[in-house]
C-alpha cells in the first residue's frame, strides 16, 4: 500500500508540474515555466537514481540507468520540457506496470486472501468460533450457509450443496451426500451442515493451493529474466549510439534525444505483464501454475508423458459384470459380496457396494468380519462364511470351465477379478474395470492441436491393460509395468529429446514429476507428494484443464514476445531517427510514452479469454448436455440386463424366457428409446450448430436408427412368442439381436460421452 501511494504521489507531482509549466509558458512566463519543468526533472531524478542503486546492490545494471542519464542530460542541455516529460513517462510507466501486475495477479491473490481464518467447532453440543489452526482431525464442525469450508473433511449429516468454483473454476454448485468428502476452500451454497474434520488446516487442500499461489507470485519466467539480461547489451548500445550522434554532429542535444527514446525499455514492461496475465488466466481455469517459468515451459512443450490410473482413467474401478457359478444367482453373488465389503475401506470394495446399491439390493449385516490386506475380506453373512477378494490359489487344470473362461476373459479385457466364495465353494466372480475418462481422448486431440507432437503412456499396470487403454486413446507409445525408478528413467530419456510434460496423481508419480521439464499433478484427488513435486496442479478432477492451461501458456508467451518485439523495434527506430537529428528530445519523450502504453495494453490482452483449442458451447446447449449426461448415468447399469438375458436365454423355459424378454423390451421402449429420440430431436440440432453443421452428428443419428431397428426386431420376436413362449427356432436370432443391441448401445454411449458430453463443464 505504501509503495502504491508513493507511485500515485510521484505521478501526481510530475503530471501537475508538467501542466503547471505549460500554463506558465502560455501565460508568457516562460522562465518560470522552465524552472518548474527543471524542478519536475530533479524530482524524477531522485527515485530513478534510487532504482539504479538498488539494481547495482543486486548485482545488476538495468535500463533505469538510461533514464538517469536522460534526465541529467536534459538538465545539462536545458531541455527542461523533455526532462519533465521523461519524469511523467517514468511515473506513468511504473504506475501502468504496477496496475498491470495487480490486475493480472488478481485471481491468484484472491485465492489466498479468501483462505478461511476461523471455524465453528462443536464443544458439548454447541458450535463455538475458534481459530482455524486449532481444528484437529476428528473434530465436528458446523458449516453455515455462505461460509467457506475451513478444512478437508467428511459430511457428517445432511446433504451439502457446495460451490467449488474457487478450486475447480466451475460455477455450478455440486451436491455432496452424507459420507462424501468436502475439500477446504469450497463454499456452502445450501443449508448448514456438519462436517467431520479429516485433516488440519495446514494439511488441507486449500492450504496447498495457497502455497502454490504464493510460489507462483514469487517466481518469474525466463522471458521476464531475459529482460534483465537484455539490459546488458541494450545499455552499451544506447550509450554508443548517443555518443556517436554527439561526436558526429557536435550537438549534445542529439545524444539526449537518443537517451530519451530509449527510456524505459518496453520489454521490461510487456513481458512481466503478459506472463502475470497468463498466470491469472490459468487460475480461472482451476489450474495453479508455480510461477512464470513453469508457464513458459508449458507453452514450449512438445512431448506429453501421462500416467494411466487416475489420469487417463477415472481412478475409480466400476463393476462391469457379475458371473455366478452354475446353480447360483448373480444377484445373490453381488449381494453377499457387498454385505462383506460394506465393512471395508478398499477402493474395490466401495465399487462393489455401490453396484449393489444401484441394483437396489438389501445388504444383510455381516458378523465376524476380518479384513486381510492384499487378500480380501471375509465374514459371516446370513449364517454362511463368505470371503471376497483374490483367488485363494493358482487356477488348476481341472477347475470348472466357467472359472477358466472368466479368467481368460479378464486377461483379454484387462479387467480386475474379485472372487466370492461361500462356505469354501466358489460362488461367483465380480469383474471390475477402471473406465477411460470421457474427456481423455478429446483432451489428447486438443493437446496435439496445441503443439504436442508425441504422447507416451507410462504406467505400472499390466501390459495388456495398458495396451487396451493406449489403443482406445491413440497414444504413440505405451510403457507398462514400470516401477517408480523406471518411470524416472523414461521421463529423463524423453526430456533429453524435447521439452516434456509429465502428468500423474499418485505418490509413485512424484519422482517422475520432479524429473520432467514440467510436472503436472491431478491435485483434486492426487497425493500430497505428487502435488508438491509438480510445477502445475489441476485443482479440478478434469484432464481437459491441462489443455486449457497449455492454450493460455502458448498465448501468453506469444503476446509477451510480440509486445516486446514490436515495442523494441519501434524504440530502436526512434533512436535512429533521434540520432539523425530528426526527433527532438521533447517529441521523443512523447513518442516513447505512446510506445510504452501501447505495449503494456497489448500485453494485457493475455487476460482476456480466448477460444484456443476448446470448443465453445452456448448456455442452452450446455444445459442439454448436462441433462442427457445425467440420463446416461441412470441408463448405463440396466444395459447389462440385455446381455444377461442373452446369456441365459437358452437355459430357461420358454415362458421364463418370454418374461425376461418382456422386461428388456419394456426398458427399451419406455426408458431408452424416449431418451434417444429426445437426443435426436433436441440435442443433435444444438450440437450441429456448435460443431459446424448437421454432418457432425450423422454417425450418431445412424446409430439411433440401428438401435430403433433392433428394438423393433425384438418386438416382433415377442409377438411371435406370445402363444406358448419363446420357440427354439427363435433363439439364434434373438441372441444375435440382443448381443448386437448391447454392443451398439455400449459403443454409442461411449461415443456420445467422448464427443459431446465431455464438452459440458460438469
Amino acid at each position: 500500500m505504501t509503495r502504491r501511494l508513493g507511485m500515485v504521489v510521484f505521478l501526481a507531482v510530475t503530471a501537475c508540474g508538467l501542466l503547471a509549466g505549460a500554463v506558465l509558458h502560455l501565460a508568457g512566463a516562460g522562465a518560470a515555466g522552465d524552472l518548474l519543468w527543471a524542478a519536475v526533472t530533479c524530482v524524477a531524478l531522485v527515485p530513478a537514481a534510487g532504482w539504479v542503486v538498488a539494481a547495482l546492490r543486486g548485482g545488476r545494471l538495468g535500463v533505469d540507468a538510461i533514464a538517469v542519464l536522460a534526465l541529467a542530460g536534459a538538465l545539462a542541455v536545458r531541455e527542461y520540457l523533455a526532462g519533465a516529460l521523461i519524469g511523467v513517462m517514468l511515473a506513468t510507466g511504473r504506475a501502468l506496470e504496477d496496475y498491470a501486475s495487480r490486475r493480472a495477479r488478481r485471481d491468484l491473490t484472491a485465492l489466498y486472501e479468501r483462505a478461511p481464518q476461523s471455524a465453528r467447532r462443536y464443544r458439548d453440543g454447541v458450535a463455538a468460533l475458534v481459530e482455524v489452526d486449532q481444528v484437529r482431525p476428528g473434530d465436528l464442525l458446523l458449516i453455515p450457509h455462505g461460509e467457506t469450508v475451513p478444512v478437508d473433511g467428511v459430511i457428517a449429516k445432511d446433504a451439502a450443496l457446495l460451490d467449488e468454483s474457487a478450486l475447480t473454476g466451475e460455477s455450478v454448485p455440486v451436491r455432496r451426500a452424507t459420507g462424501e468428502s468436502a475439500r477446504s476452500g469450497v463454499v456452502n451454497a445450501g443449508p448448514a451442515f456438519d462436517l467431520w474434520a479429516s485433516r488440519s488446516a495446514a494439511e488441507s487442500t486449500y492450504a496447498g493451493v495457497v502455497r502454490l499461489a504464493r510460489q507462483a507470485q514469487a517466481d518469474s519466467a525466463p522471458v521476464v529474466r531475459l529482460a534483465d539480461r537484455f539490459a546488458a547489451w541494450f545499455l552499451p548500445l544506447t550509450l554508443l549510439l548517443a555518443g556517436a550522434a554527439w561526436l558526429l554532429s557536435g550537438q549534445p542535444v542529439r545524444a539526449v534525444a537518443v537517451l530519451v527514446v530509449a527510456t524505459p525499455c518496453p520489454l521490461l514492461l510487456a513481458a512481466p505483464a503478459a506472463i502475470a496475465s497468463g498466470l491469472s488466466r490459468t487460475a480461472r481455469h482451476g489450474v495453479v501454475v508455480k510461477g512464470g517459468a513453469a508457464l513458459e515451459r508449458l507453452g514450449q512443450a512438445r512431448t506429453l508423458i501421462v500416467d494411466k490410473t487416475g489420469t487417463l482413467t477415472a481412478g475409480r474401478p466400476q463393476v462391469v459384470d457379475v458371473v455366478a457359478a452354475p446353480g447360483v444367482r448373480a444377484d445373490d453373488v453381488l449381494r453377499w459380496a457387498a454385505a462383506v465389503d460394506q465393512m471395508s475401506s478398499h477402493v474395490l470394495a466401495a465399487a462393489i457396494v455401490e453396484a449393489a446399491r444401484t441394483h437396489r439390493a438389501e445388504l444383510p449385516r455381516p458378523t465376524e468380519v476380518l479384513e486381510r490386506p492384499g487378500i480380501g475380506t471375509e465374514g459371516v453373512v446370513e449364517g454362511r462364511r463368505t470371503a471376497v477378494g483374490k483367488a485363494t490359489a493358482s487356477p488348476a487344470a481341472d477347475s470348472p470351465g466357467w472359472e477358466r473362461a472368466q479368467r481368460a476373459r479378464a486377461a483379454l479385457d484387462g479387467a480386475i477379478t474379485v472372487w466370492v466364495t461361500v462356505d469354501g465353494e466358489t460362488a461367483g466372480v465380480i469383474l471390475l474395470r477402471d473406465a477411460v475418462r470421457a474427456d481423455a481422448a478429446r483432451t489428447l486431440r486438443r493437446l496435439r492441436t496445441a503443439g504436442i507432437e508425441r504422447v507416451i503412456m507410462l504406467t505400472g499396470d499390466r501390459a495388456e491393460v495398458a495396451e487396451s487403454v493406449g489403443t482406445v486413446l491413440g497414444v504413440d507409445r505405451v510403457l507398462a509395468e514400470q516401477s517408480p525408478e523406471a518411470k524416472v528413467r523414461a521421463v529423463r530419456q524423453e526430456t533429453a529429446r524435447a521439452v516434456s510434460v509429465m502428468v500423474g496423481d499418485g505418490v509413485n508419480d512424484a519422482p517422475a514429476l520432479a524429473a520432467a521439464d514440467i510436472g503436472v499433478a491431478m491435485g483434486a484427488r492426487g497425493s500430497a507428494a505428487s502435488t508438491q513435486a509438480a510445477d502445475v496442479v489441476l485443482t479440478a478432477d478434469r484432464l481437459d484443464r491441462l489443455a486449457d492451461a497449455m492454450d493460455v501458456a502458448r498465448r501468453s508467451r506469444r503476446i509477451a514476445v510480440q509486445s516486446a518485439s514490436a515495442g523494441m523495434a519501434l524504440s530502436l527506430l526512434a533512436m535512429a531517427v533521434a540520432a539523425a537529428g530528426a526527433l527532438p528530445p521533447a517529441s521523443g519523450a512523447l513518442l516513447q510514452e505512446v510506445i510504452d502504453v501501447a505495449v503494456i495494453l497489448n500485453a494485457l490482452r493475455a487476460l482476456r479469454p480466448a477460444r484456443g483449442t476448446r470448443t465453445v458451447v452456448d448456455a442452452g446447449t450446455e444445459s442439454l448436455l448436462r441433462r442427457f449426461k445425467m440420463e446416461h448415468s441412470s441408463l448405463r447399469p440396466p444395459l447389462e440386463l440385455i446381455r444377461e438375458t442373452a446369456d441365459e436365454l437358452a437355459g430357461t423355459s420358454p415362458m421364463e424366457a418370454l418374461g425376461r424378454l418382456r422386461e428388456v423390451h419394456t426398458f427399451l421402449t419406455e426408458r431408452l428409446l424416449p431418451h434417444e429420440r429426445a437426443e435426436e430431436r433436441r440435442l443433435y440440432p444444438a450440437m450441429g450448430r456448435v460443431l459446424g453443421g448437421p454432418e457432425a452428428t450423422m454417425t450418431m443419428s445412424r446409430a439411433h436408427a440401428e438401435i430403433e431397428r433392433l428394438v423393433r426386431r425384438l418386438g416382433r420376436h415377442l409377438a411371435l412368442a406370445e402363444d406358448g413362449g419363446v420357440r427354439p427356432e427363435q433363439l439364434d436370432d434373438l441372441c444375435a439381436c440382443l448381443y448386437g443391441l448391447h454392443a451398439v448401445l455400449l459403443l454409442h454411449f461411449d461415443q456420445e460421452e467422448e464427443a459431446y458430453f465431455s464438452l459440458a463443464s460438469l
